[in-house]
C-alpha cells in the first residue's frame, strides 16, 4: 500500500538527514572541511526537498504521518550509528544508506504507478534522481585514483 510505502519512507528519509547530520558534526581528518560542507549539503537537500513533501503526500492519501523518534525508529530502513566512525567509513556508511533509499524509493513509484499516484510518483521519480547524484558523488569521493 502505497501510504505506508510514504511512512516508510518518510521515517527513512529522517534516519538518513539525522545520520549526514551526525557525521557532518563529527568528521575529521585532511579532508574535514571537504566532508564537513559535503555532509551539510547533503543531509540540507534531503531535508528541505523529502521530509514535509513526504509527509504531505502521506496526508494527501487521508493517513496520519508517523513523527515520534520511536515510531521513525520502528520504520526506518536504515540503522542509526552511535559510534563515530572514521570519515571514509562514514561515506561508505551514507553510501549504503543512500542505496537502501533508491531500493525504497523505486518500491514508492511503482506503488504510486500501481494506485494512480501521478503526481506522487513525480515526486518520488525525483527524489530517486537527488539520491542517485549523492551516491554517485560518494563514490567519488571514496575512489582512491582513476583506474
Amino acid at each position: 500500500m502505497l501510504a505506508d510505502d510514504l511512512k516508510t519512507l518518510l521515517a527513512t528519509q529522517y534516519a538518513f538527514v539525522i545520520k549526514a547530520q551526525f557525521f557532518h558534526w563529527n568528521c575529521e581528518g585532511p579532508r574535514f572541511l571537504q566532508l564537513h560542507k559535503f555532509f551539510g549539503k547533503v543531509y540540507e537537500e534531503v531535508y528541505d526537498n523529502a521530509l514535509d513533501q513526504t509527509a504531505e503526500f502521506i496526508r494527501i492519501m487521508e493517513e496520519y504521518t508517523p513523527g515520534s523518534f520511536e515510531r521513525f525508529q520502528e520504520l526506518s530502513l536504515i540503522a542509526g550509528q552511535t559510534k563515530i566512525p572514521r570519515s571514509q567509513l562514514m561515506i561508505t556508511e551514507l553510501l549504503a544508506d543512500s542505496q537502501t533509499l533508491i531500493d525504497l524509493l523505486n518500491q514508492c513509484f511503482a506503488s504510486a504507478e500501481a494506485e494512480n499516484q501521478q503526481g506522487i510518483a513525480d515526486f518520488v521519480a525525483g527524489r530517486i534522481d537527488a539520491m542517485g547524484k549523492h551516491a554517485w558523488m560518494m563514490k567519488s569521493l571514496l575512489k582512491e585514483e582513476r583506474e
